[in-house]
């Protein structure tokens, strides 16, 4: 991500480029003067900052000029978060309202040098972690990260369980007073679905379709949810994105996705992009994106490193990252979160 520091109005700005195929100086100044009181010589300054820091690109010269998006990945064009969703989901520029094949192209070299660096200082081997504990110890410490995977992950889907309420569920099988079975289902479904991905972790070195059903089915358990593949279409709140709605789409798509995970070599790689893709393609009736996450951490465990716990996750940060991957095809942000709580989790858990 680059460090510039913009003002509102230069956030507005690069939103705006990033949004288009190329857009004239003048279309700018008509844009944000929508928003700002600005004249045409800060608006020039404006975009000259923004040509400095690197962030977009002029090509052309006179009437002719245009402005464009500073990256030859348009999955690495970068969007300020806060600055996106001001705008409602039908006044948003640019907006892909369906399944984008052309992503498939994309999914690789999404990390920058700094990037691979931090990993390379921050990660930590799952397995030596697990000889060098004590075996009680170990346990309690898997313990406390299975909890708090269990809850948050569940909070985002909009379980109401504390995470305290959440220990006692987990623990001592005790239920919180005027909560749904449903939530307690799901945060147990949790917790069994991570138990099967660690017995069974070598088994995700390459995933399969088979893999994927069987999670999700341990995820929806009794939570009256449909197995398989859906076969009918589905909406997203709060976006125009509208996902495949035919069965057979569906099947080639999640196939063709995994296909491209298992011959990337960065298994941080393969995480980061089977976590958002899944939630883009979402190939089942719902539980989509708790599997992806649980997915993730199978990637993970089975290149022996540590799992996401997503503890300290924004959910709403979470879900705007997502949606604006859905409707720009930009991962940045989404990407941000997923390297932060990979620290988090080598940060916090078995140290």
């Amino acid at each position: 991500m680059n460090d510039t520091i913009l003002s509102p109005r230069q956030k507005s700005i690069l939103n705006l480029i990033n949004q288009s195929n190329g857009i004239s100086r003048e279309a700018v100044e008509t844009n944000i003067k929508t928003l700002y009181d600005v004249s045409k010589p800060t608006v020039i300054r404006d975009l000259n900052t923004l040509i400095k820091s690197k962030l977009i690109t002029s090509v052309g010269e006179a009437r002719a000029n245009r402005y464009y998006p500073n990256e030859q990945n348009p999955m690495l064009r970068e969007f300020d978060l806060e600055r996106y969703f001001l705008d409602d989901p039908d006044k948003r520029l640019g907006v892909k309202e369906n399944f984008d094949f052309t992503i498939f192209s994309q999914l690789r070299n999404l990390y920058t040098r700094e990037e691979k660096l931090l990993f390379k200082t921050e990660s930590k081997s799952f397995s030596k972690v697990e000889q060098n504990y004590d075996p009680t110890s170990f346990k309690k410490e898997l313990e406390r990260f299975v909890i708090e995977l269990s809850w948050k992950s569940s909070k985002i889907e909009g379980n109401t369980y504390t995470l305290l309420e959440t220990e006692a569920l987990i623990k001592d099988g005790t239920q919180a007073v005027g909560k749904k079975k449903e939530e307690v289902a799901m945060i147990l479904n949790h917790k069994r679905a991570f138990e099967t991905i660690l017995q069974n972790k070598n088994d995700f070195l390459k995933i399969n379709m088979t893999n994927i059903r069987e999670l999700h089915n341990a995820l929806i358990k009794d939570l009256e949810i449909t197995t398989g593949i859906r076969k009918h279409a589905v909406g997203i709140t709060g976006t125009k994105y509208r996902p495949l709605d035919n069965e057979y789409q569906l099947r080639e798509a999640l196939e063709k996705c995994l296909d491209i995970v298992n011959n990337l070599r960065d298994p941080l790689e393969k995480a980061l992009v089977i976590s958002f893709m899944v939630p883009y393609i979402q190939p089942f009736a719902d539980g989509n994106k708790r599997t992806a996450r649980m997915l993730t951490n199978a990637v993970l465990l089975a290149h022996n490193l540590y799992p996401l716990s997503y503890r300290s996750v924004s959910e709403d940060q979470f879900k705007k990252s997502l949606i604006l991957f859905y409707e720009q095809g930009s991962v940045v942000s989404y990407k941000k979160l997923f390297v932060e709580q990979f620290i988090f989790a080598n940060r916090t858990y078995f140290i």
